[in-house]
């Protein structure tokens, strides 16, 4: 079957799929923001797919756990040392993607 077989799909509909358990007690990604006052690269805004790192205007960065992908893209990227922890969610939350 060819790539060119396969239904547009928006994004919106894509999105419907997915769904957030959200962990209120523990975030499975924490932000040290004391640390990435000082990054020049700030590669994890960029890298982000959900782009749920956002620069403040103090110079630190805000992040928000309630709709990641769990992909480990920012924990990867980031080159500063404790900046970022990453765990896995605790079980019955994080990211549920559903068939449509």
């Amino acid at each position: 079957m060819s790539a060119s077989s396969y239904p547009e799909i928006s994004f919106e509909a894509r999105m419907a799929t997915v769904e957030f358990r959200i962990d209120e007690d523990r975030a499975h990604i924490t932000v040290d923001d004391t640390i990435c006052r000082d990054c020049s690269t700030r590669g994890c805004i960029t890298a982000c797919p959900a782009n749920l790192f956002v620069p403040t205007a103090a110079g630190g960065i805000l992040f928000n756990y309630e709709q990641c992908f769990e992909c480990g893209t920012c924990y990867l990227v980031c080159n500063r040392e404790g900046a970022i922890t990453w765990t896995y969610p605790e079980g019955g939350h994080g990211v549920v993607f559903h068939r449509s």
